[in-house]
């Protein structure tokens, strides 16, 4: 699937969110990928055979309290 040199990591490859964008579409919360995995706004995402990866986002700190400067 990938032209690029070197080549993009596979959709099965841990690292596969390295892989260059072909479409993006910040307006609807997706990118799309070289290597065919769709890359959702919440960290989500859909691998070319079906599957789904939970949104893996790091959690805000719990009863942490920000003051607007």
């Amino acid at each position: 699937m990938c032209q690029h040199q070197p080549p993009c990591p596979t959709a099965d490859s841990p690292d596969r969110e390295a892989a260059r964008l072909t479409a993006h579409h910040p307006e609807q919360g997706w990118s799309l990928l070289c290597n065919g995995v769709l890359l959702f706004e919440d960290t989500g995402e859909l691998l070319p055979d079906g599957q789904i990866i939970a949104p893996h986002r790091t959690p805000l700190a719990v009863g942490r309290v920000v003051e607007a400067a």
